[in-house]
This record gives C-alpha cells, sequence and structure tokens, in this order.
C-alpha cells in the first residue's frame, strides 16, 4: 500500500507546553501565598486587590484553567495527531486556539482581582469572557473533529474516546451554567436563582472536575503510559467499561457537594447513589493503568517518567475512593466545610493532574527538541520534593478538618456548645495551615526545578517544528469484521460516536435538573421572603466583589451543632430571590445566614475597618477601603431591571425610584453609626454592606442564636 508523507505540528504543542509550565509557576505561587494568609494575615497587605477573597479564585482559575488546561491542550494536540496520523486540520484554528486561550486567562488574571466576579465557584468569570470561553471551545473542537474525519489510522484509539467525551461535555456545562442576564460590561446575575442555581452550579463544579480535570487526562494516561513503558494498554474491554461507565455515571454526581442542604431530598439521594457507584470504573481505570505497568516494575525504578505516572495514578485511585466516601451523608456531616474537602481537592490536583503533566512534559520535551533531558537527577530530585510536597499539604489539612468538625459539634455534660465562639476553631488549626504552606512551598520548588530542567532540554536541542512521518491512506471498511469486537463498529464513527456520547452524559443532567426547575413543589416558597432592597442589593454585591462568600456560607444545616450556634436550619424559600445562591462550600469563618440582628451597625463598621478588634485573633483581611469608597449608585436602575428580568418581583418601573429608597435606608444606617460615634456619609460601600449583613435570616421570625 502506498505510504504518504505528512508532518506533524510540534510547534503548537511547545507553545501549550510553555504556557502551562508559566502559568503553574504563577497559579502555584499565588496558591502559596493564600495559604500564607492564612497563617499572616498582613500578608493581605491591606489593599482590594491581594486579599483572600479576590486572590482565591485566582489561584483556581490559574491551576484549573491556565496550568492544566495548557497541559491538556498540549498533551491532546501531540497525542491526537499521532493516533489520528494525520497533522492537525488547520494551523490557524490551532493558533487560534493558543492565543484565545492565554487572552481568556490574561482576562481572568486582571478581573478577578479587580473584583468582577460571578461569585460561582470555579466559574467566576464574568459574561464576555464566558462567551470567550465558549468560541475558543468550539475552535478547539472544530479543529479535533475535523482532524479525527482526516484521520489515515480506522479505529479511534481509546485516548480519543475520552477527548471526545471532553470537548462535547465541557460545551454542555459551561453554557447551562453560564446563562446570566448581563448589568454591565463586568456585571451580571445568574439566570437561575437559590436551589435551582445551587444545583445547576454544582452539576457544573462536579463535572468541571469530572470533564476538565479527570477524562482529558485519563485519554493522556491511555496515551503516554503505554508510550512511556514501551507496553500496550492491559485491557481493551476494561477500557471500554472505564469510558461509558465513567461518563454516565459522573454526570449525576453533582449533589453529593450539597447534601444536607435546602435541596430537594430526592436530588441528594441521587448524587449520594451515583458517587458511590463511580467507584467502580475509576478504579477500573486506575487498575487499567498500573496493569498496563505489569512485568516493568524495574522501569519504573529507573525512569522518572514512570514514576510520576504512577503516583499520579495512585493519587487519581485514592481521590475517586475518597469522594464517593465523602458523598455518604454520615461521612459528610464529618466533613463538609471543613479543610479535610480542600486536601481531598488538592490530592487530586496535585497527585493526579500535577504529577501526570509533569510527567507528559518530562516525556514530550526530549522528542520535540530530539535531546536527551538535561538532568535526570533533577527530575529524580523534582518527583521526591513534589511527593513531599504533596504529603506535607494534605496530611495537615486532614487533621485541620476533623479537628474543625469534632470541635464544632462537640457538647459540654450540661448540653452547651463547647467551642461556642467559632473563632475557637480557627485559631486551633493555624499549625495545621503553616505546615500545609510548607507542603505548597515544596511542590513549588519542584516546579521551579523542572522549569530550569526542561528550558536547558530545549536550548540543548532544537525544535522539530514539523516532525515528518508517514502512513497509507485511511479505506474505509462498513460493517463489523468476522470476530471483531462490536464496539468497533463505533470507534469508525466519530460522528456518532460524539452523538452517543453527548446522549449518554444528557440523561443525568437533565433527570436531576429538569424536574428541580418545572415541579412547584421542589421549591416551596415563604411569604414573608421579599426581595432585597436597592441598598442590599448593592451590599450584595460588594459582598460577592470581595469574595467574602469564599470564607462564610449561608447554608445552616439540620445538625443540633449548627442551629445551636446559628440557628434555626435553611429552608429552601429563603433564597428564591438569591442570584446567584451563597451557600458556600468551606467554613474559614461563622456561617451568616443568621447574621442580621445579631450585632448592632457599628460593630459591622468595626469588625471591616480592623477585624481583630472585634474579634481578637482573627485571621480575616482588613477591609478598610469600604469605609473610603463612594457607592456607585448609577448602575442601581439596571440592576433592578436585571432582577425584574430574572422574575424578582419588584413593582413595575420601581427601577426609576430605587435611589429613592437607597438613599433613605443608607441615610437610617448613617445615623444609627453616628449614635455610635461613628461618622460617614451615606454614600459609601460600607453602609450598602451593612445594610446587607443586618438583613440575613430577617425575613422569617426566628430565635437568635450567637457565635
Amino acid at each position: 500500500m502506498q505510504q504518504e508523507q505528512f508532518y506533524y505540528d510540534n510547534k503548537i504543542v511547545r507553545n501549550f507546553a510553555y504556557a502551562s509550565i508559566i502559568f503553574g509557576l504563577i497559579g502555584m505561587t499565588v496558591g502559596l501565598l493564600i495559604a500564607l494568609q492564612l497563617v499572616f494575615p498582613n500578608l493581605n497587605f491591606g489593599i482590594p486587590y491581594t486579599t483572600f477573597g479576590r486572590v482565591r479564585p485566582l489561584h483556581t482559575n490559574a491551576v484549573i484553567f491556565a496550568f492544566v488546561g495548557n497541559g491538556l491542550f498540549a498533551g491532546i494536540y501531540y497525542s491526537l495527531q499521532r493516533l489520528c496520523k494525520a497533522r492537525m486540520y488547520s494551523d490557524v484554528l490551532s493558533k487560534i486556539n493558543f492565543w484565545g486561550w492565554q487572552i481568556i486567562i490574561l482576562a481572568a488574571a486582571i478581573t478577578l482581582p479587580l473584583g468582577y466576579t460571578s461569585g460561582k465557584e470555579y466559574a467566576e468569570l464574568e459574561w464576555p469572557i464566558d462567551i470567550a470561553i465558549a468560541l475558543i471551545w468550539v475552535v478547539f473542537g472544530w479543529n479535533m473533529f475535523a482532524t479525527i474525519l482526516k484521520r489515515r489510522e480506522r479505529h479511534l484509539y481509546v485516548a480519543i474516546w475520552f477527548y471526545i467525551a471532553t470537548f462535547i461535555t465541557v460545551a454542555v456545562l459551561h453554557i447551562v451554567n453560564s446563562f446570566e442576564i448581563p448589568v454591565s460590561l463586568f456585571k451580571s446575575y445568574s439566570w437561575y436563582a437559590g436551589v435551582q442555581d445551587a444545583l445547576v452550579q454544582w452539576w457544573y463544579g462536579h463535572n468541571a472536575v469530572a470533564f476538565f480535570l479527570t477524562t482529558p487526562y485519563l485519554g493522556l494516561m491511555y496515551y503516554f503510559l503505554p508510550k512511556a513503558a514501551n507496553r500496550p494498554v492491559y485491557s481493551y474491554r476494561l477500557s471500554i467499561i472505564h469510558f461509558w461507565a465513567l461518563i454516565f455515571l459522573y454526570i449525576w454526581a453533582g449533589p453529593h457537594h450539597l447534601l444536607y442542604t435546602s435541596l430537594p431530598d430526592w436530588a441528594q439521594s441521587l448524587g449520594v447513589v451515583f458517587s458511590v457507584m463511580l467507584i467502580a470504573p475509576s478504579w477500573g481505570g486506575m487498575i487499567n493503568g498500573l496493569l498496563t505497568l505489569r512485568g516493568a516494575w524495574d522501569k519504573v525504578r529507573e525512569d522518572v517518567v514512570l514514576k510520576f505516572f504512577v503516583v499520579a495514578i495512585t493519587a487519581y485511585g485514592m481521590s475517586t475512593f475518597e469522594g464517593p466516601m465523602l458523598s455518604l451523608k454520615n461521612v459528610n456531616a464529618i466533613a463538609h466545610f471543613t479543610d479535610w474537602i480542600i486536601a481531598h481537592v488538592h490530592i487530586g490536583a496535585l497527585g493526579w493532574n500535577g504529577f501526570l503533566t509533569f510527567g507528559m512534559l518530562y516525556w514530550l520535551f526530549p522528542r520535540i527538541y530530539g535531546k536527551e533531558l538535561f538532568s535526570k537527577k533533577l527530575a529524580n530530585f523534582h518527583f521526591w520534593i513534589g511527593t513531599l510536597g504533596i504529603l506535607f499539604y494534605a496530611i495537615p489539612l486532614y487533621w485541620a478538618g476533623i479537628t474543625q468538625s469534632l470541635m464544632w459539634k462537640e457538647f459540654t455534660a450540661e448540653g452547651y456548645l463547647k467551642y461556642p465562639n467559632f473563632l475557637e476553631t480557627v485559631t486551633q488549626i493555624i499549625p495545621m495551615y503553616a505546615l500545609r504552606s510548607l507542603g505548597g512551598l515544596l511542590y513549588l520548588i519542584g516546579v521551579i526545578v523542572m522549569t530550569y530542567n526542561l528550558v536547558k532540554t530545549a536550548l540543548s536541542g532544537k525544535l522539530i517544528a514539523n516532525e515528518l512521518a508517514e502512513a497509507p491512506a485511511l479505506t474505509k471498511v462498513y460493517g463489523v469484521a468476522k470476530n471483531e469486537h462490536w464496539h468497533r463498529w463505533i470507534e469508525r464513527r466519530p460522528v456518532q460516536f460524539m452523538v452517543f456520547s453527548l446522549v449518554v452524559i444528557l440523561i443525568g443532567g437533565a433527570a436531576e435538573i429538569i424536574p428541580t426547575f418545572l415541579i412547584k413543589n421542589n421549591i416551596p416558597t415563604i411569604a414573608s421572603v421579599k426581595p432585597y432592597t436597592p441598598l442590599e442589593l448593592q451590599g450584595r454585591d460588594i459582598y460577592i466583589r470581595e469574595g467574602c462568600n469564599t470564607c462564610h456560607s449561608q447554608m445552616i444545616r439540620p445538625f443540633r451543632s449548627e442551629t445551636e450556634r446559628y440557628g434555626e436550619y435553611s429552608k429552601a424559600g429563603e433564597f428564591v430571590y438569591d442570584h446567584p445562591f451563597l451557600w458556600g462550600s468551606k467554613r474559614t469563618g461563622p456561617d451568616l445566614q443568621r447574621e442580621g440582628g445579631k450585632y448592632p451597625d457599628a460593630w459591622h463598621y468595626n469588625h471591616m475597618l480592623e477585624p481583630s478588634s472585634m474579634s481578637p485573633g482573627s485571621i480575616m483581611p482588613v477591609y478598610a477601603w469600604l469605609l473610603d469608597d463612594n457607592l456607585d449608585t448609577s448602575s442601581t436602575a439596571a440592576k433592578i431591571r436585571a432582577m425584574q428580568t430574572v422574575g424578582v418581583p419588584y413593582p413595575l418601573g420601581y427601577d426609576l425610584i430605587a435611589n429613592k429608597d437607597l438613599m433613605h435606608q443608607a441615610d437610617s444606617i448613617k445615623n444609627t453609626l453616628a449614635q455610635s460615634g461613628i461618622k460617614t456619609a451615606s454614600d459609601k460601600e460600607i453602609v450598602a454592606l451593612i445594610a446587607y449583613l443586618q438583613r440575613l435570616g430577617r425575613d422569617i421570625k426566628l430565635e437568635t442564636k450567637l457565635n
């Protein structure tokens, strides 16, 4: 058969690889900063742009979408060409994908510290950037599918299955979760409210982990691990079960982030059941990866690339066992809102995503530069210091999480909370936060060493920008050959494969989301719950801008320890006007659902000016600029109109008089502060924030509990 010559594009692989390294360094440095801020609050620097609440989403977005995102693009662009025996369909589309993604990352790096955020975890970027993400993702998918269609290999290898599922599912998740109503160029409100917004967000949030941090990396594992070990994948049939079971089951599991909340019980139960079922396909993938190394363990001891891969796959297995365990209600009751969850997340991020990326980069650079790795000793040093970094990071946080939970729940013999002051549970774990920071530092040192090693490797060689290859043209074969596995039929049909994958992932999402929206009884209303006043709405937006919801939850779970500490447990009907919901996922500070009326206005004023003056030993940042900055009331009318569009029942024409009501309420707070000896103008941001905090939990009459 006549061979066709063509060239692989290694330049695009090089570009994404360097971007991954650069943004990995940046994202992990920011992560180290926020870890240290919990030990040394002065590292918030007393300015708006570097506070924990604003920088934390910068860290998560930089690591997930910049470091891991560029890493998965590098791996996909390299492996897809070789699996299809074809150059990428379009160099132009490749370049648009690369530069568009970097511009999106730059936009995130600018807007998040400036406080432009939607407030939705892992989806904080505002609506213009969301649109850009969708467009660049379509460019990536177009380039990928066009390459698959012009392939010279008949069957789609297992790695490509995961790439296809990644593309189609991330597109669906991003579009559905990003439905929002713009208010201005960098401000929008989620189209969904309260319980519905929480369900959609964690359907997205959990499956962003599944289909951005897991499925594409499983595809990379299926390609790079056999290549590095020079052995075939252990089991083709196990690969089939792993893939289809994983993408079907994963999409149902999002509600396990919302156990013991106001989400309907049936949705919570579905999340638990499917999360537990996920152990089987997840461990099937881990076993398939590790058993690929059967008979090659001597090579593992010598090859640093395989060392990284083995730890990565092991971390994947640990995370995918721990996740379902955390989905059990009795375990979730202990772990949720604690640092246990942070430890769990970072086993996956540092171990699975980080180490697989590092192993892939160490494998790629010698091949695209035609030169041996500069230093195997430095690579081994990176492996060991990175592994120590993971241990020093995670173990103290597991300890901290269990400590937090036990202290939150402990009662005295007389039946009172042993630690009624939430701050006691924070100061107790600061040494563990310090150890976590040490782990982050060790891990970052490893990445710096890797960067030096790879740059030296690149400088000693020359990029093989266009790598010559040859393969025979593809001839069409219809049907299934005799004695051929049935799955081969769909492996030859990428369009049908994509459509079938789409149907499989839509089933779970539709089964959970549609009833929550269409069946009114799922979200019972409370007659006394009213929309926020214009001043409270502005204050809520300031609260979101400053990232207060990254440390404070607004969801009191139905446990005696929580109702004793905070007040009556939260009801679904209390959140019907919350766009977005703010239930939180971590408590570094107390829950604020019943904050309204607990303290006088002057307490809140002084607490934002100097937190430790009201709560000695507090690690909360100073928010002094709120006392000086003027409230932008020019946006009030647009915000009211946007809220009316998403169904909040403000009277017709209220946008025209909203600022009058706003100033009337602001004057009242100003006068209350004056009675406490605090002089401030009515138009300061602190006044709006106080209005919002004093509103929380006031719509229903409840007995107030003290922190």
